[in-house]
């Protein structure tokens, strides 16, 4: 059906996408300008915790930067001649001091084993009771013997090597003591450390060993040795070194874990020296797989460190079978280990990379719940559909609102990474800034495409910020606590930390763990932190995270907008979940078949139908069948059916109700609460969506031309939707650009509004709407419904809590907007209605009882006058006998203190009769006050209400 003749569009027309964007735009920039505030202490606070990261850092490299913590010097007379010179070295240096001091020639140590400690040597337990084991009660008297276990393919070969790996050979007397240690099979049980400058076996205050095939009880070896000033003084001890075959190695590798340090006392714990594995060795060749404990890492993370212990075990198993090719006077010998020469060195601390992943993971992931918030705030409070009730069209809503969170996502990364450079934070400065600007640049994208999908699921702004930050905070703690001990720990497996970066907050978390890694090295070692080349580094986890980020954004995103469209709560009209599918659709036509009135379900209730509202349905069928109409409006059986739930029958919200409304005219619906009135605007506005039957706006059908409808629609809703902070000129700027508005024409229409409204006086239209008291609320909700010439406006009982001076106001504006454009209004004032509609429709239960204007009504359902008399007690009977006689079907309705009144009915009562009547008795009794009346509206309201509702429960 189209348009037929009737009023074209004004020649602004329908907004386009660059218009509508543009609105949008400028809507969300005065709505940041009136947040300020909140926005300052947003940026704020990354900017505060960088300040106190930074304070951390500058005391306590202050206190580590004190002479104490300094390499020692002192003033040497070098030349003799009382001049002395500020000397530093190791040499002038206590134990604190020295690892701050230049080494040029690093001290050399004896390659070590890593020996048991006397309480954890293997031993016959519950769990390992192996008989070539020694009795644990040798744990008591601390003289275990240290067990090596060894295989191969060739016993006799493997046994042969395994008798060589101990041996009783011991160095002629030396002054050296490292050098003679270097010699036998020197042991400790102290951890290893990082660094090898300072073996810690030779300050840990525990002995060393020296592993031999038997112990003499009088062994007694002092070694003392110089280190810079000081004269350490080592105490050596024997160790039995007991060699046990095992017949494979599955055999070793499980008696190596079999109850290691998981009992409860010393005697279930159980600790192996070394296992060799002699696997096919024979005199042509030597193959070997040596185990040795990883364990003894210091909890450092660095997992070579256990390796600085395995030289002397390889050191052992060759001289073994050199000694088998050889000889027992063949050796190789090794001599030393030591570190690389190092430069003066402070000590200091990075707090940006030591607490970085976890601090700043929480400061880049604060704008989630503020993203989400704010989307699932315009979604509960119906803001989001009143923008398209106005003619905001879905795709200038993405677009606008994915560029406005970028924009301010992108300005608080910008901010907090140069005050994070700025302060010298380490973190920033060291890493890559272009590593950095792409890291963080995915992130964000991932992160606002990930709350638009989230925000799908939320109906109430509160339960969302809530949910968000508990996501903030908990995927931080489980990055820093979990995630990163993954990632540390070389034998999980990493296809499984790939799953957990999949988790947007984990992916971030592990970005940021990198990052802090690279800068924490860079500025212990004086060198850069990450580069480009670094992200195919074999441990660098930044490249898998960027592509999964990557990934993540570009399927986020369009599943985000999917289901927005599908099944999100406050963007109207849910879409059928194949709509993108579908091709483009034409304008549907309304030329129909004649609709029969035998429907599903409604022949019933059509027999019983009033004459009036029967007349309309008629109607309603012939323009169905034109092809061209004038009326903006056509409701064709329409429907809304709500479910039964806990064993309630369904509720028939709106039940058959057919319309048709023409331009020009305005149509009231009067009903009590909960008639229906509420939701059928609501589904003409499209909130919700009939559950049979048709309407039509303009030619457009509501279920699937929505889109198109809310360009040419206004709305005020029952209850007021407004942002709180944006002030009533704001509002009408941003629904006159919705309506395509533009420059001088929109504020000119903009300030006729405020006018019309009395909103323009004393500055009220600038005042924020949060401000506004609820009458002055529902005047600028009726000024958006107006503004922009819209063809069809819906009016949910306008003018709720205004004074009488401001109603009236109000019914001068209804009134001129009424002349061109179709106006459905409800309202529960009789004096509203009469006024205002052209039409009006009592609507009880679902379904319209009457139908016409306000005389006609009065006319068809008022069938009586009142007739109302006062005079004293004493004459009251008088009155009754009077009345009597003017209509025998008289109906007292009211009597107090000789005041009384009467139903007169119309047809049996002239008007000229009751006049004369009371003539004549005036000069019998005194009348001291007397009337007639016509029924009033309120009084056919009722009556037709009480009517139907009296009919529906008999029914």
């Amino acid at each position: 059906m189209n348009g037929g003749n009737g009023r074209s569009r004004d020649s602004h027309g329908p907004a386009t996408f660059f218009t509508q964007a543009d609105a949008l735009l400028r809507k969300n920039l005065t709505f940041q300008k009136h947040n300020m505030r909140t926005n300052c202490g947003l940026i704020a606070f990354p900017i505060y915790l960088c300040i106190i990261i930074l304070t951390i850092q500058v005391l306590i490299n202050n206190e580590l930067d004190k002479p104490k913590n300094k390499c020692g010097c002192q003033c040497i007379d070098a030349n003799g001649d009382g001049t002395c010179e500020n000397v530093c070295g190791i040499q002038y240096s206590s134990l604190d001091q020295v690892g701050t001091c230049p080494i040029p020639s690093p001290p050399t140590w004896p390659a070590l084993l890593q020996v048991p400690g006397p309480k954890y040597r293997a031993s016959r337990t519950d769990s390992n009771s192996l008989a070539d084991l020694p009795d644990s009660s040798c744990k008591e008297t601390g003289n275990c013997p240290v067990t090596i276990l060894y295989t191969g393919g060739n016993k006799t070969l493997a046994t042969s090597l395994a008798g060589n790996l101990v041996t009783n050979a011991f160095p002629a007397s030396t002054s050296d003591s490292l050098t003679l240690l270097s010699e036998v099979l020197p042991g400790t049980d102290t951890m290893p450390e990082q660094s090898n400058y300072l073996e810690p076996a030779f300050f840990s205050g525990h002995p060393l060993y020296i592993v031999r095939p038997q112990c003499a009880s009088n062994f007694n070896l002092p070694v003392s040795f110089q280190i810079a000033s000081y004269t350490v003084q080592q105490k050596v001890e024997c160790v039995q070194g007991l060699h046990l075959w095992r017949n494979s190695s599955s055999v070793v590798n499980n008696e190596l874990f079999k109850g290691y340090r998981k009992g409860n006392s010393a005697k279930e714990i159980n600790e192996i020296l070394a296992a060799f594995d002699f696997l096919d060795s024979d005199q042509n060749k030597f193959n070997l797989n040596v185990w040795y404990n990883s364990t003894y890492n210091n909890d450092t993370g660095f997992s070579s460190i256990p390796l600085v212990r395995l030289p002397r075990s390889l050191n052992m198993a060759s001289n073994a079978y050199l000694q088998y090719l050889r000889g027992a006077g063949v050796k190789m010998l090794i001599d030393f280990v030591k570190e690389m020469p190092k430069p003066p060195t402070k000590i200091r601390l990075d707090f940006s990379s030591i607490l970085g992943p976890l601090f700043f993971t929480w400061v880049v992931q604060l704008l989630l719940p503020v993203i989400l918030t704010y989307i699932v705030y315009e979604k509960q409070k119906n803001l989001r559909i009143m923008m398209k009730m106005h003619g905001l069209g879905d795709g200038p809503y993405w677009v606008i609102s994915y560029a406005y969170f970028l924009t301010i996502s992108l300005v608080y990364m910008i901010c907090f990474v140069i005050f994070g450079s700025v302060i010298g934070l380490k973190f920033f400065t060291l890493n890559s800034y272009g590593i950095q600007f792409v890291f963080y640049f995915i992130y964000i994208n991932l992160q606002i495409s990930f709350a638009f999908l989230v925000a799908t699921i939320f109906s109430n702004a509160k339960t969302a910020t809530v949910a968000a930050y508990k996501y903030v905070f908990g995927s931080g703690l489980l990055g820093a606590y979990l995630l990163q001990f993954f990632v540390e720990d070389t034998s999980f497996p990493r296809g499984w930390v790939l799953v957990m970066e999949i988790i947007p907050g984990f992916s971030l978390f592990r970005g940021l763990y990198e990052l802090a890694q690279y800068s924490s090295t860079g500025y212990y070692m004086g060198t850069e932190g990450m580069r480009w080349k670094n992200l195919n580094d074999d441990d660098n986890g930044m490249m898998a995270v960027l592509i999964i980020m990557l990934i993540e954004w570009i399927i986020f995103l369009p599943l985000a907008y999917y289901l927005d469209q599908v099944a999100s709560f406050g963007s109207g009209i849910r879409k059928h979940p194949l709509f993108f599918l579908q091709s483009i659709r034409k304008k549907r036509s309304l030329s129909f078949n004649r609709p029969s009135l035998q429907r599903q379900g409604s022949n019933v209730f059509v027999d019983m139908e009033k004459p009036d509202v029967s007349r309309e349905r008629e109607a309603v069928e012939q323009l169905l069948m034109e092809s061209s109409t004038s009326h903006s409006i056509i409701c064709d059986n329409l429907k809304k059916v709500y479910p039964g739930r806990d064993g309630n029958p369904p509720k028939f919200a709106v039940r058959g109700l057919s319309l048709a409304l023409p331009r020009g005219e305005c149509f009231g619906m009067l009903g009590p609460n909960g008639a229906g009135k509420t939701t059928f605007i609501n589904m003409m506005i499209g909130l919700m969506s009939p559950s049979s039957g048709h309407a039509y706006v303009e030619g457009l059908d509501i279920r699937t031309d929505m889109d198109k409808i809310y360009t040419s629609m206004g709305v005020c809703p029952q209850h007021d939707l407004l942002w709180e902070t944006l002030s009533g000129r704001e509002h009408l700027l941003f629904y006159g650009r919705l309506k395509n508005l533009k420059g001088a024409t929109l504020k000119t229409n903009v300030e006729e509004s405020l006018k019309s409204v009395n909103l323009y006086n004393g500055g009220v239209g600038d005042k924020q709407a949060g401000k506004y008291s609820g009458g002055m609320k529902r005047r600028l909700s009726v000024a958006i419904s107006l503004i922009g010439d819209p063809q069809v406006v819906y009016m949910d009982e306008p003018s709720t809590g205004l004074d009488p001076a401001s109603r009236n106001n109000l019914w001068s504006v209804v009134k001129r907007a009424k002349r061109d454009r179709a106006i459905i209004l409800t309202t529960h004032s009789m004096e509203e209605a009469e006024v205002l509609c052209d039409r009006l429709g009592i609507f009880v239960d679902g379904c319209f009882q009457c139908l016409g204007n306000a005389k006609e009504l009065k006319a068809r359902y008022g069938g009586s006058y009142i007739f109302t008399m006062t005079t004293s007690a004493s004459e009251e009977k008088e009155v009754e006998n009077l009345v009597s006689r003017l209509s025998p079907n008289v109906n007292k309705i009211y009597h107090l203190s000789g005041t009384q009144k009467f139903e007169l009915p119309k047809q049996e009562v002239r008007i000229a009769d009751v006049f004369q009547a009371v003539e004549i008795a005036k000069k019998k009794f005194t009348i001291q006050a007397w009337g007639l009346a016509d029924t009033t509206l309120e009084d056919v309201f009722i009556d037709v209400a009480r009517s139907a509702q009296a009919f529906n429960v008999l029914s």
